[in-house]
């Protein structure tokens, strides 16, 4: 592994994000301390490309575990492998980060199972260590390492949730949809629809919004929203874009789907 260049994760191309407060002034803060923290946010409100332009905006690698509930403390931290001349350790992500002083970001770490959260433990305090105990090697994590989770609080249960032992951990930050007119000029940039397609757009997922609770387990997303403008651009119906793009993926209920197809013809009439 001496050859091992961490670099390969820097971020090339700079992200696109506009800024909604003072986030980017907090989570400096935070990595000139090298604190760990923790993003909440609804899906799709651009918790991921904030990392990703923080570590394009340090001069940081980054390296990203998208979570899911098959992941074990061996994904993270490494394993053995068997070739042909005998076995040899394989580092995780989480070990690479730590080893070669990258940014860990642990995307939706709820779905984890709670059990494999619990390495990530001596990462984020005083110690900054990882026991790999099949390996019998205790790594002390660079200096420049620091570790990121995310997860969506909206879907949190007592099944998946982050135990107090692991949110005292971290510091936090919480996101949220842009206001309209931001947000309006996010789906501008992202998507290249003209600005009045854009207001509309909004007005939708804003319309989508208010019926969580009621039908709806999440809003419409700044994501869909940039997907609908996408089609529109492309040459693709108005109406039959937000269908595809913000509509179906949103919701299987026949009912909400004509309610939101009711404020789809009135928006767009």
């Amino acid at each position: 592994m001496s050859d091992f260049d961490i670099n390969q994760f820097k971020i090339k191309l700079k992200p696109f994000y506009e800024a909604q407060s003072n986030e980017i002034q907090l989570y400096t803060a935070a990595y000139n301390a090298r604190l760990p923290v923790m993003v909440k946010g609804p899906t799709g409100c651009g918790k991921s490309r904030f990392i990703e332009h923080m570590a394009y905006k340090l001069n940081k690698p980054i390296i990203t575990v998208s979570c899911n509930e098959d992941i074990t403390a061996s994904d993270l931290i490494g394993r053995f492998l068997l070739d042909t001349n005998g076995t040899h350790w394989v580092d995780g992500p989480l070990t690479l980060a730590a080893r070669y002083g990258a940014i860990c970001y642990l995307d939706e770490i709820v779905e984890a199972r709670q059990d494999t959260m619990v390495v990530i433990h001596s990462l984020t305090d005083h110690r900054r260590e990882l026991m790999l105990d099949k390996k019998g090697e205790l790594v002390k994590a660079h200096p420049d390492f620091q570790l990121v989770i995310s997860y969506n609080p909206g879907y949190q249960s007592l099944m998946k949730d982050l135990k107090q032992s692991t949110k005292q951990r971290f510091t936090g930050m919480n996101f949220d949809y842009a206001n309209a007119e931001l947000e309006a000029s996010i789906v501008v940039k992202e998507s290249g629809v003209d600005a009045e397609i854009a207001q509309k757009l909004i007005k939708l997922a804003q319309a989508t919004r208010n019926l969580v609770g009621h039908g709806l387990d999440e809003g419409a997303s700044t994501r869909l929203l940039n997907y609908a403008g996408i089609l529109i651009v492309s040459g693709v119906d108005v109406k039959d874009a937000c269908n595809m793009a913000l509509v179906c993926p949103i919701t299987d209920d026949a009912e909400i789907r004509t309610t939101i197809g009711g404020a789809i013809d009135v928006i767009f009439d």
